[in-house]
């Protein structure tokens, strides 16, 4: 990472490798609300996989198996009004439901932590540009300074020469007897 230095200010340079999360790093603690052990990892993962397409068409392909099984009477476990299936479906709602939960929690405390960490960062940026602000308008009233100064310099060179133009011109004069 290259560092520059302005004015004493040592920086680094953005555009080379820098940790894009290091605003993000104070919040790791919240991530793992639940903790990070196998369960929470896995009810998480599950109740993120009922939303994917494979689930639903697995789960599909499923019923109509089932339906059709015991429709054509190839078994007879689950006659209609097929009460077992229903049952199935009711145990499924009943964990799908705190797991989906569970999962929602927490992506809404990572968000909520990813956000903290953005306005972090915004007011951060904020301040650095006040600082930059305020770094310019001195720069700038230096460079008017010097300006000035040089303006003034130039009005003096200007008069000196004047006035050495009319010296050489008296001395030219005096020698040459004119």
């Amino acid at each position: 990472m290259t560092k520059l230095k302005n004015d004493g200010v040592t920086r680094k340079r953005a555009d080379e490798g820098s940790d894009h999360f290091r605003f993000h790093r104070r919040h790791e603690h919240l991530f793992p609300v639940f903790g990070n052990d196998w369960f929470a990892l896995k009810a998480e993962q599950f109740a993120r996989f009922f939303g994917t397409p494979v689930f639903l068409i697995a789960q599909t392909v499923i019923v109509i198996g089932w339906i059709l099984i015991n429709e054509t009477g190839l078994t007879k476990f689950d006659v209609y009004p097929f009460i077992l299936l229903n049952l199935a479906f009711s145990l499924q709602a009943a964990y799908a439901a705190p797991l989906i939960l569970l999962a929602e929690t927490r992506q809404a405390d990572r968000d909520k932590a990813h956000a903290e960490a953005d306005a972090l960062h915004r007011e951060e940026l904020a301040q650095d540009s006040v600082v930059r602000s305020t770094y310019a308008a001195q720069q700038t009233e230096v460079v008017l300074d010097l300006l000035q100064k040089n303006t003034e310099l130039t009005e003096i060179v200007r008069t000196l020469s004047t006035r050495i133009e009319a010296l050489t011109a008296e001395v030219h004069k005096s020698v040459l007897g004119k």
